[in-house]
């Protein structure tokens, strides 16, 4: 089981490592700070540092799955392509340090906030998600328009206003007794430990509480400027945000 050092802190930007596998997936470490591919959000990329200087380039992170097919605890660090003569000096027990891409994990993680602060403009569940380092999305259950403009402007009112965002977590049955805290209609909170952990936007005004497993700013104040670049009705009953950096 690989260690989420994420979970916790958003803003560690490496660790100290041990191979714990290398497999056809890619490396897997017994502690990481790269974020796996989920809830909608991409993996991170960066790099394994050898203890000689050497550098494995990581593209993506992914959970690991079993024979099956079902995702683990463990999570795959997935090499850039050419690397093999690197990958074939790591062995169970090699030592690296790993170090994610930090300007393109913090696009991640501003994007990744601002959905929430939509969820809380759009107050409709959410039927599909999206964050890259380039552009997010939200696909929102709903058939009334939206106005780009609007939504724009309520961002940046939410953005200007500097929220705490904080990490909490529920219990499972907590979760139960409140089950419109769960915004997303296709993807369900992890469980089986239990709690849920939670990303909670505003203090004495709560703007958003929902359970979420991504990584996040601190403050939204430190989403900057995000902007609604496109409001497409996808369906009947879906409408469509995509959000760009100004």
């Amino acid at each position: 089981m690989t260690q989420d050092l994420f979970r916790s802190d958003s803003y560690q930007q490496a660790c100290e490592a041990d191979v714990v596998a290398v497999t056809e997936a890619g490396v897997v470490l017994d502690r990481t700070v790269f974020y796996p591919l989920g809830g909608g959000q991409a993996g991170d990329a960066g790099q394994l540092v050898l203890g000689d200087g050497r550098v494995l380039h990581i593209a993506d992170t992914r959970k690991a799955k079993d024979a099956e097919g079902r995702p683990t605890a463990d999570i795959v660090h997935v090499p850039a392509a050419g690397q093999d003569a690197l990958l074939a000096a790591l062995h169970v027990g090699t030592t690296v340090r790993a170090q994610i891409d930090w300007p393109r994990r913090l696009r991640l993680m501003r994007f990744h906030t601002t959905t929430h602060l939509l969820c809380h403009l759009v107050a409709q569940p959410v039927d599909g998600c999206s964050i890259t380092p380039d552009y997010a999305r939200l696909d929102f259950h709903m058939t009334d328009p939206l106005d780009r403009d609007e939504l724009t402007q309520g961002i940046a009112t939410l953005v200007a206003a500097a929220h705490p965002v904080v990490v909490g977590a529920i219990t499972d049955a907590e979760l139960d007794a409140n089950p419109a805290l769960v915004k997303s209609m296709s993807v369900s909170p992890p469980r089986g430990s239990g709690t849920v952990r939670t990303i909670r936007i505003g203090a004495a005004e709560l703007i958003d509480l929902q359970p979420c497993g991504g990584t996040h700013v601190a403050n939204t104040a430190e989403i900057g400027a995000v902007v609604v670049t496109k409001i497409e009705k996808k369906s009947a009953q879906t409408r469509r945000v995509v959000l760009g950096f100004a």
